[in-house]
């Protein structure tokens, strides 16, 4: 049997449950990456007494779960039109389509703060270049409004003349992203144990968010023959609260690396999102949840297109170990507090060749 139609099985019998399955792909080590149906928590998402609904309480059971065995999960139920996600990726793919000279009318540099195009290898991970080419996004941050804190991320978004569609259809689709990520994030905080509004207020009530757009060239090597400087992303955390990744449905290249330290492949599941959590829930559940190193490395001959989100605390927020959090791991906050405007900025400064 080949290995896209025993994928394509196990696919659908991993559909149909709301458990963590192990799935054994040819060529591959087994691996447990949960798959969650999320509608019965956003039934009741503006209620903030949605724990006592026993479908919200399944939800939430396998949200912990997940957190805590994987820190990966795919979601499905979100009610993101299959539409919308597939245009995201399509106009992506074109606007990377351009050719360089139009690519770079939007081009990153500390005067957009840091929002923008980047070119082949100008993104730095652990101070190596890596193979794909992107778009930054943020939310804008106006002079002034963070004082010295948010001053390099001072600056509004670029968007490009082509494709014409392409502002109009990312800033919708950051706004459900947005409201889809809030809601996850009430799972999670009742997960916790702490109440659902956990991660709003003073937290996360006006969180920041980022939005890059992704694309990994193909390569002819083999995994075991690529050499660092063709490594689609090199190893690392997000720095947030939770990503969520809208991947080519087509193309196999993002990795996780388990318990064992073995790096296991993240299928794509067509429908759904790749879910991830990120340094500042680690910190704020007292390293209840703890962040998972990912990587991509695009064995493909194809061209691979990535749109990922991330959604974070307020730029401004003093992120520390939620009380309810230290209550539950003995009484003792096992990390002291971060700015998490501080912890961006320190990334985005070693992050590009500018």
């Amino acid at each position: 049997m080949s290995r896209a139609i025993l994928y394509n099985i196990l696919v659908q019998f991993w559909i149909r449950c709301k458990v963590l399955v192990s799935i054994t792909v040819v060529g591959s080590p087994a691996f447990s990456h949960p798959l969650l149906d999320i509608s019965p928590l956003l039934d009741k998402c503006d209620d903030l007494n949605m724990d006592k609904d026993q479908r919200v309480r399944e939800v939430v059971t396998l949200l912990d779960q997940a957190c805590k065995e994987a820190g990966f999960f795919y979601v499905k139920g979100h009610r993101i039109s299959d539409s919308l996600i597939k245009k995201a990726r399509d106009v992506t793919r074109n606007f990377f389509d351009l050719p360089f000279e139009e690519k770079v009318k939007i081009k990153l540099s500390s005067a957009t703060g840091f929002r923008g195009y980047q070119r082949l290898a100008e993104n730095i991970t652990e101070g190596r270049p890596d193979n794909h080419e992107a778009i930054d996004y943020y939310r804008e941050v106006t002079a002034g409004m963070y004082g010295s804190l948010g001053k390099t991320m001072e600056g509004t978004n670029p968007w490009p003349e082509y494709p014409s569609d392409f502002r109009q259809l990312m800033e919708e689709y950051v706004s459900q992203l947005k409201d889809l990520s809030r809601n996850i994030m009430r799972g999670i905080a009742l997960a916790l144990g702490g109440p659902a509004d956990a991660f709003e207020g003073e937290r996360a009530g006006y969180p920041f968010w980022v939005m890059r757009l992704i694309g990994y060239p193909g390569s002819s090597q083999a995994e075991d023959e690529m050499q660092d400087n063709v490594i689609g992303c090199g190893a690392h955390t997000d720095y947030g609260l939770l990503t969520l990744v809208n991947q080519d449905s087509e193309i196999t290249a993002l990795q996780v690396k388990n318990k064992s330290g073995e790096w296991i492949d993240v299928l794509p599941v067509e429908g759904t999102f790749v879910c991830n959590i990120g340094d500042m829930l680690k910190i704020l559940s007292n390293g209840i949840y703890q962040p998972t190193l990912h990587r991509v490395i695009n064995t493909s001959p194809e061209y691979r297109v990535s749109v990922a989100f991330f959604y974070e605390t307020n730029f401004d927020a003093p992120v520390e170990p939620m009380p309810f959090c230290v209550e539950r791991t003995g009484g003792t906050a096992k990390y002291g507090a971060v700015i998490y405007g501080e912890h961006l900025v320190s990334k985005v400064l070693t992050n590009f060749v500018v």
